[in-house]
């Protein structure tokens, strides 16, 4: 091996210490040794670079050497020199690409266990003699040799890779993997050529590549289920959603119930609520308890769907390192589905369609519907309040319903503030004590009452607790809230596609929890 070899195996060891040491925080003194062997590198460099120089020089003297001696145009001469700088330039090449490996394999061992690889790499060790250098360190530290891996490496390398990218988006994890910051500064072209590299592909080839040539070699082992860069992307978005979901602004979920289901036929057959008892009856002296049997009546059906999309990574989001697809475009259809179920249970109250007796939802038969509509005021709101206190079970007993939500659409809020929290009632020439100061009432304001009313008049609705009378229910499969992501075979398409999908079901589980004001037209925005 010739001098520039030697200086370009150097070379790119320097450059692969001076590589990990990316994006990690370093004291003054680790700062400083960098810097100088960053300088040490660009010596190296500019010295190869001279004595190419210099031979190129030489070539051009043998050529004029040549012409001046009768032998043409100097080809002869020369033929052999460039034959030499040809395979010294191969040997180079190989030469690099063996550094390379040698000092991933080097890196890659030294941190599973917890070793700084820099001084293996800065002797010249191979792999071997680094792993006998763990071995023996693990014994002199008595390490048992019974020891057991609980986790797989690579899973423990996934985990990483992960948060890692998770957290270069923006999200903040509450307990991100240890060492995930290693992995922050790359790119997604620099994380695949990791993964290839730890699934045996040779790293100095895939440096090699342009970052169109890394996604085909992607494409090709995407349905691999051992493959490493599917199941981090996989995991990457999973973490957003979840994150992303959770943080959507719906309000449906302040004044519905939830419920989980097992499978998506219909609970018709086998679902009935229990009652009319009646009064315990006297037992005189000796006397005979008198048998009762209790009445059903059956609940109103439940019932699954499922409600999804796909959506695909392509070529130009992986080569412009887009990591902003792994996290905003899931995210996108994790918030449209939590606003797609928060659109439907408005369309159920302002629709009032006919529910499972056959009568509307709000409905004079049904006593919970006010027959004039009026904004919400002092006087509406305690008409609403005691309408929906009277209410009867199906057995005709008093249920002692507990008014809990007012539901009403943008334009309301500060009133209610007012009304909710005045002691006394405003705009009394008396100072009359205000009945409603401080009563326990939630206020829901939801933009989407007011896009379904546009120029008509806009209803508003009082919602009793879930646990006195019941209302609207919104059930999931097995207690899934959250969207499912699955990554979806699709023969012919280039690139990576994923399944987005959500089960859930709205029903009305009874009328008796829930009563409308019919409202007002809204004030128009000047």
């Amino acid at each position: 091996m010739n001098k520039r070899q030697q200086r370009a195996m150097k070379i790119a060891a320097q450059q692969a210490l001076v590589n990990g040491a990316a994006g990690r925080e370093m004291t003054a003194e680790e700062s400083a040794q960098f810097e100088n062997l960053q300088k040490e590198i660009n010596a190296l460099t500019l010295e190869i670079e001279a004595e190419e120089r210099q031979q190129d020089q030489g070539m051009a003297s043998s050529r004029i050497a040549g012409e001046s001696n009768g032998t043409g145009d100097g080809q002869p001469a020369a033929a052999p020199r460039n034959q030499r700088n040809l395979e010294d330039q191969d040997a180079a090449n190989r030469a690099v690409a063996a550094e390379r490996q040698r000092v991933q394999d080097i890196t890659v061992m030294c941190r599973d266990f917890n070793v700084d690889p820099a001084d293996h790499i800065r002797d010249g060790h191979t792999v071997d003699q680094v792993r006998a250098a763990i071995l023996e360190g693990m014994r002199q530290t008595g390490v048992p040799a019974s020891v057991q891996v609980t986790r797989d490496e690579g899973d423990t390398f996934r985990q990483r890779a992960t948060d890692a990218l998770v957290l270069r988006s923006g999200i903040r994890l509450e307990h991100p993997a240890e060492g995930c910051n290693e992995f922050r500064a790359m790119s997604l072209r620099d994380l695949a050529i990791e993964c290839l590299s730890r699934e045996g592909q040779n790293t100095g080839a895939l440096l090699r590549m342009s970052p169109d040539q890394i996604y085909g070699e992607l494409s090709r082992q995407f349905y691999n289920p051992s493959a490493s860069f599917p199941a981090i992307l996989d995991s990457t978005i999973r973490k957003s959603i979840v994150h992303l979901y959770n943080t959507v602004p719906t309000t449906f979920q302040a004044f519905t119930s939830k419920g989980t289901l097992k499978d998506f036929k219909e609970t018709a057959d086998h679902e009935y609520v229990i009652g009319g008892v009646g009064d315990f009856l006297l037992v005189p002296e000796n006397g005979e308890i008198k048998p009762d049997k209790p009445r059903t009546e059956m609940l109103p059906t439940r019932k699954l769907d499922t409600y999804g999309k796909q959506f695909s990574m392509t070529r130009q989001a992986f080569i412009n390192d887009d990591i902003g697809f792994l996290t905003e475009v899931p995210g996108l259809y994790a918030t449209a589905a939590k606003k797609t179920i928060d659109k439907q249970v408005y369309k159920i109250l302002f629709n009032n369609a006919k529910i499972f007796d056959g009568v509307a939802l709000f409905a004079e038969k049904h006593k919970n519907l006010m027959k004039t509509g009026s904004r919400p005021s002092q006087a509406s709101i305690q008409a609403i309040i005691t309408k929906i206190q009277k209410q009867t079970d199906q057995f005709g007993e008093a249920i002692y319903v507990t008014p809990r939500t007012i539901v009403v659409p943008i334009g309301y809020e500060f009133d209610l503030a007012v009304i909710l929290h005045s002691t006394q009632i405003t705009g009394s020439a008396n100072n009359d004590i205000n009945p409603l100061y401080n009563y326990p009432l939630q206020i829901v304001q939801s933009p989407v009452l007011n896009g379904l009313a546009g120029t008509g008049a806009c209803p508003w609705f009082m919602f009793a607790d879930a646990a006195s009378a019941r209302g609207i229910q919104v059930d999931y499969l097995n207690g899934q809230e959250t969207p499912t992501v699955r990554r979806m075979e699709v023969p012919g398409t280039l690139g990576f596609v994923w399944d987005i999908y959500l089960d859930w079901g709205i029903s009305v589980r009874d009328f008796r929890g829930i009563a409308m004001n019919p409202g007002v037209v809204l004030p128009s925005e000047e």
